[in-house]
């Protein structure tokens, strides 16, 4: 989950990172209030959006009164920023700039270990300065076993080449930054700029943030930073009920045990689906406990979506077996009553796969289609989606 900036800057402040105060506003009015109550001297009005380059496209402004940030906040609410609609705006105190600096801490996946960087040249483009000056960037690595100790931050800041006067402080922040880093389950925390003032403080004056959305059981509080507006209410729906869901653009609801077969099963709709012009609705992975509340709530999320034509449950009996699964379905859509109104194809295979089917033979259900081959499921539901 990315954060706004404003909410990275919460966590900061949180952890002891040195931050400048902040007050978010929605409309212009509650800008110039924001201001009044930061002192009324000058500020800057930042656009919250979860994408970078807002500076250049004029998301950010600079203003000396009350009645300055007003105007600034009635510039900047409502731009589209790289298709992000700005919605609210932070306003943030000023501060006098001596020099900017950059430091960021990532997962590096590739490597199995995290990776920070850092340079004495912050304000622009990273990646830009990565291209055009790499030597400019300092990329160290991180044992994850070990963290970012003191040695280590001093390693850091040593090869981005801070001044002798400077480096305490620098280690300081970095060392709270790290706390950030391992106290959230992030797997990003970036700062740029890092700024010292003019009076000689070292000040995150913005920051991005990236939280592990599979540590979340470990951060209720979270639930909180989570932007609703933003999010397709049947991804918020399928995530209260633990499913892994992500909606897509098509016609034919896809659920499977297993991510794997879960992508196949797209695969296969996309292809089936040519000939009648539909696709994929969704992907929705059930996993291997496929219980009747399991397959209930996967039905419910997927026959919620307006666009759905036809269901495609495709799945194969392995830890859970086929019959297990067949009485999921079956009593899922004795659950559902009359929610349950369009048609369902079911490819069953497996362990136990006769038994499965034999139940849902059994049932009868006006709804249910049984098909052998994954192939003849895919090219059913495409079918039936069309019609």
């Amino acid at each position: 989950m990315d954060l706004f900036e404003y909410q990275a800057r919460d966590l900061f402040d949180k952890h002891g990172v040195p931050v400048l105060r902040g007050i978010v506003a929605t409309t212009a009015e509650e800008a110039r209030k924001a201001t009044e109550d930061l002192g009324g001297g000058t500020v800057v009005v930042k656009a919250q959006v979860k994408t970078g380059g807002r500076g250049k496209a004029g998301g950010v402004k600079l203003a000396h009164s009350p009645e300055e940030a007003e105007e600034a906040a009635k510039a900047i609410l409502g731009m589209d920023i790289k298709g992000h609609t700005v919605h609210k705006v932070m306003v943030a105190e000023g501060a006098k700039i001596a020099e900017e600096y950059y430091f960021s801490v990532l997962l590096d996946r590739a490597e199995r270990r995290y990776l920070a960087m850092c340079s004495v040249e912050g304000g622009m483009e990273i990646e830009q300065l990565a291209v055009e000056r790499p030597e400019a960037l300092a990329k160290v690595p991180v044992d994850p076993a070990v963290g970012i100790d003191e040695a280590k931050a001093r390693e850091i800041v040593g090869q981005a080449n801070f001044a002798d006067e400077l480096k305490d402080d620098v280690v300081a922040v970095i060392l709270k930054l790290w706390d950030v880093y391992t106290g959230e389950d992030a797997t990003l925390v970036e700062v740029n700029p890092l700024v010292k003032t003019e009076d000689g403080q070292i000040i995150a004056l913005d920051g991005k943030v990236s939280l592990d959305d599979n540590a979340r059981f470990r951060h209720p509080e979270h639930e909180e930073l989570v932007d609703k507006s933003a999010t397709d209410p049947l991804e918020i729906k399928a995530q209260e009920a633990d499913l892994n869901y992500v909606k897509l653009d098509g016609e034919v609801g896809v659920i499977g045990n297993g991510a794997g077969l879960v992508m196949s099963t797209l695969d296969v709709v996309a292809y089936a689906g040519e000939k009648y012009g539909v696709g994929p609705a969704n992907f929705l992975d059930i996993g291997g406990g496929a219980s009747a509340e399991v397959m209930a709530a996967g039905l419910d999320v997927i026959l919620d979506d307006e666009q759905v034509k036809s269901v495609f449950v495709n799945v194969f009996g392995g830890i859970t077996a086929c019959d297990a699964v067949a009485n999921g379905i079956v009593k899922a859509l004795e659950m559902l009553g009359d929610q349950a109104k369009k048609p369902l194809v079911v490819r069953l295979d497996g362990n136990n796969v006769e038994e499965g089917r034999a139940i849902l033979a059994k049932a009868n259900h006006p709804l249910v289609t049984m098909e052998d081959t994954m192939d003849g499921a895919a090219a059913k539901a495409a079918e039936l989606a069309a019609k």
